[in-house]
């Protein structure tokens, strides 16, 4: 009996080895849509700055005098250095590290050192940094790279919010520092992308870890390029981790998690007590940045005392994983990042062998994934508008 073929991956290898499929990626998929910078937070006075690698092209976000937030190419007008780097606060100019050829947070060109003799006759009006474009949804930024892409954002999440928590307000929360995860991963972004999206492994690789969810009842879809993602708690195991959280509910919140991916690489988590970013950042054709920001509803005094039952659990399971974070096995630390990480480390290691293979995926569990890869592929043959505006996959 032959195999279906739809159940086939659509990617060859070469997706997540080639460094020439990983060049085309930077153009044909990050240099055609909306990237994640951000929170809003992060530029909240005049002067603050945050940056983001689009593709080839590397863009800054500057908050203005006049508090708009304005986007620009991070490259001096005069020899191509990068200006700013990562993130920064209440900077008065843009100064370029190189010849200190200084602009103004609007992007005009100020000033020029020696100016007089060395560039007589300057028309600085004529070397304005390079506009790109910037704007906001649920107090996330992102950036496009063209001053006037062919899509707005309101264009590019179309269709969107139906499939997100109604009652989470990011811009209400408050970040929670000591939740932020920052680390590499060896592996293509990819495999960690279509990781975040596969529900066939859920009840699998995080028995011990997601086990207070109810995998079999998920319901999912896509909105054009975009995964959303919903399942319900499975009640006693749920209450009995919430015991070990020291967090308020979100308001209104009921016992379910959102967890859609944004296309091309921006996760959410928006759960019971808690809104997650996940940003999954490309380095290398074998190397991936993964970048975790989750916010939580802000505690007073009152609610800390409440809560004091929970803080102490909370610490007393927190040194356990202190000495399961010491286990040289990802698979007993109890932590479901660590988890995916490790098996997403595993594929990349595998993938270059000459007996790789995937056999074959599951009918509906792994759809999204084979859907996933689907848009990945016309957008890089250049057809992203077969994911414009409509469902691609109903629900399973």
């Amino acid at each position: 009996m032959e195999q279906d073929t739809r159940l086939m991956p659509v990617l060859p290898i070469e997706a997540y080895t080639s460094e020439a499929w990983f060049e085309k990626e930077k153009e044909m998929v990050f240099g055609r849509v909306w990237n994640f910078a951000g929170f809003v937070e992060d530029l909240a006075n005049p002067g603050d700055y945050v940056t983001v690698q689009v593709g080839n092209d590397n863009i800054m976000v500057v908050k203005g005098r006049d508090n708009r937030l304005r986007a620009f190419h991070n490259i001096c007008r005069h020899r191509g250095t990068q200006l700013l780097r990562a993130v920064g606060k209440q900077q008065t100019a843009i100064t370029c590290p190189y010849h200190n050829w200084v602009y103004n947070l609007t992007g005009e060109l100020v000033s020029v050192p020696d100016e007089k003799t060395q560039f007589p006759n300057l028309d600085k009006k004529k070397f304005c940094l390079h506009k790109a474009s910037v704007d906001i949804f649920r107090g996330m930024v992102f950036v496009h790279k063209d001053e006037n892409p062919e899509q707005s954002l309101s264009d590019y999440f179309e269709g969107v919010m139906p499939y997100l928590s109604p009652v989470h307000k990011p811009l209400q929360l408050v970040e929670a520092k000591d939740f932020i995860i920052d680390e590499e991963v060896a592996c293509n972004w990819k495999i960690l992308v279509e990781n975040f999206m596969d529900v066939y492994h859920l009840k699998q690789l995080h028995s011990k870890t997601l086990f207070m969810f109810d995998h079999d009842n998920a319901e999912f879809c896509y909105v054009g390029p975009h995964y959303m993602f919903k399942e319900p708690v499975v009640e006693t195991d749920f209450n009995k981790r919430l015991a070990y959280q020291p967090l308020l509910p979100i308001k209104n919140a009921k016992k379910e998690a959102y967890v859609p991916m944004l296309f091309p690489n921006c996760g959410l988590a928006e759960g019971f007590n808690s809104w997650s970013v996940f940003h999954v950042i490309p380095l290398a054709p074998d190397r991936s940045r993964l970048v975790v920001r989750s916010k939580v509803e802000p505690q007073g005094l009152v609610d800390q005392i409440k809560l004091l039952p929970r803080y102490v659990n909370a610490y007393f399971a927190g040194q356990k994983m202190k000495k399961l974070a010491k286990n040289p096995d990802p698979m007993e630390t109890y932590d479901f990042v660590a988890e995916d990480n490790y098996a997403c480390e595993q594929q990349q290691k595998a993938i270059k062998s000459a007996k790789f293979s995937v056999g074959i995926s599951a009918k509906h569990t792994e759809a999204q994934v084979r859907n996933y890869q689907q848009i990945v592929k016309d957008y890089m043959e250049g057809y992203p508008e077969k994911h414009q505006g409509l469902n691609t996959l109903e629900h399973i």
